[in-house]
């Protein structure tokens, strides 16, 4: 029986795909660096071995499946390159796999993951569903009618897929490292447009998307009156969002979410309109919009003391934005504070004036040093650059989170893409001396 080895198992999409060959009763390991990641729990609960990286861990009877983080210099992808045996990219293997079921891609600068996750979640309700969630959540069902997935932009990734639909949330500048503007984004999506193959569910109210030209039908949801699928009559409480669903303004039904701010509703308008375009009952889709539990650190609350500690991947000046508005949804009351760890150089020097603006919506906002990647370790700037646009901020460090404690009863919400968390288990670290 072939092995799939996965190089970088660790990795969110990596991780997610291990687990859906896993399911499948495929015989799945994969190796990383020792470091722990939040990612490796799922894998740990399905016996999925990890080893650390060597090129002894390559064998003959091994299918090799690489993460997009590693060169073809990589001591493992050299080895299994030398013997001969099948190396697959990430994106050129899922882009096989999904062909075996009706496929829909959950694209977009942000909102992805959180609307993959969902899409999901009320898909499997109704059918058969394997699903890839960019939080390192996958789950394989053997002959699955749907196939629900995050497909990336970065490095045009995504271009390797040809799904029978793609949901497109947003367009939006970032990578910069790659990207050189936003057009160059747009050029990406648009190529990812004339690859699907029955439908595209846009988000109408993102001004880049209202351009976007396909094959197929493309179908507009969002809040403005021109949207094939409109919401309406919003009502935001501290207990979620209730909304009214219009299409092509004639009334479908009215929706409620557990979740908070402008955006939850548009992810959740987006699996509404997909679902209704496959004719999944509306007694489904609104039973489990309701029960959504959300995904990974996408706003995972933890309450401390007095406090709210918040859990999110927030990396990017919109997606603090959002972030901090569904704070004050929720908390109305409460003092927001935001504890941001930018996520490489690159990005933090193209958007440093609007990090700066996105931040200063919370009423206190503390720094962490900038967090490099495998791709740049450094940069022409330092964290003092961003300090100096916002007022109400200070420095952190996980040896001083201490100071954290004059915020009682706030909202503490801890953002990045880097290792964030280890401040938050800092903190908590810090509290339970106290106790």
């Amino acid at each position: 029986m072939k092995v799939y080895h996965f190089v970088g198992i660790k990795g969110t999409g990596m991780s997610a795909l291990a687990q859906i060959l896993h399911d499948m009763n495929y015989e799945v390991q994969g190796s990383d660096v020792d470091k722990r990641f939040f990612t490796q729990q799922a894998l740990e609960n399905k016996n999925i071995k990890i080893l650390p990286f060597s090129k002894e861990n390559i064998k003959s009877d091994q299918i090799i499946i690489a993460g997009n983080a590693f060169p073809d210099d990589h001591e493992e992808i050299k080895e299994a390159l030398n013997q001969g045996l099948p190396v697959f990219r990430y994106h050129h293997f899922l882009g096989d796999l999904i062909e075996k079921s009706i496929s829909i891609a959950v694209s977009g600068a942000h909102g992805k993951t959180s609307t993959t996750g969902l899409l999901a979640h009320v898909l499997k309700a109704a059918e058969p569903t394997s699903y890839l969630i960019g939080d390192g959540t996958g789950e394989g069902t053997e002959n699955a009618k749907y196939f629900a997935f995050e497909a990336c932009e970065y490095r045009r990734h995504f271009l390797e897929y040809f799904p029978d639909y793609a949901i497109m949330t947003n367009i939006d500048f970032d990578h910069p490292d790659y990207f050189s503007g936003i057009e160059d984004v747009f050029d990406a999506f648009q190529q990812m447009a004339l690859q699907v193959k029955k439908g595209i569910i846009a988000c109408g109210d993102d001004e880049q998307l209202q351009k976007i030209h396909a094959n197929v039908p493309v179908l507009f949801y969002g809040f403005n009156q021109e949207n094939d699928f409109q919401a309406r009559n919003v009502n935001k409480t501290p207990d979620g969002t209730s909304f009214d669903v219009f299409i092509r303004h004639t009334f479908y039904s009215s929706f409620s979410i557990p979740t908070y701010g402008d955006h939850n509703v548009l992810n959740a308008l987006a699996v509404i309109a997909l679902c209704h375009y496959e004719e999944i009952p509306v007694d489904i889709i609104k039973s489990q919009l309701l029960t959504y539990q959300g995904v990974k650190r996408r706003f995972s609350e933890k309450k401390v003391g007095n406090q709210v500690l918040i859990d999110d991947y927030a990396h990017h000046p919109t997606e603090i934005r959002a972030t901090i508005e569904a704070a004050r949804q929720k908390y109305p009351d409460r003092e927001v504070v935001a504890i941001f760890q930018p996520h490489t150089f690159t990005r933090t020097q193209t958007f440093l004036n609007e990090f700066a603006a996105s931040l200063s919506g919370a009423d206190y906002v503390y720094l962490c040093d900038i967090f490099g990647s495998a791709r740049e370790n450094d940069g022409n700037l330092t964290i003092g650059d961003l300090k100096d646009k916002i007022g109400n901020s200070e420095l952190i460090t996980e040896e001083n989170t201490e100071i954290l404690k004059k915020h009682d009863n706030g909202v503490l919400i801890f953002m990045g893409a880097g290792d964030i968390q280890k401040f938050q288990v800092a903190y908590e670290e810090e509290l339970k001396k106290k106790c």
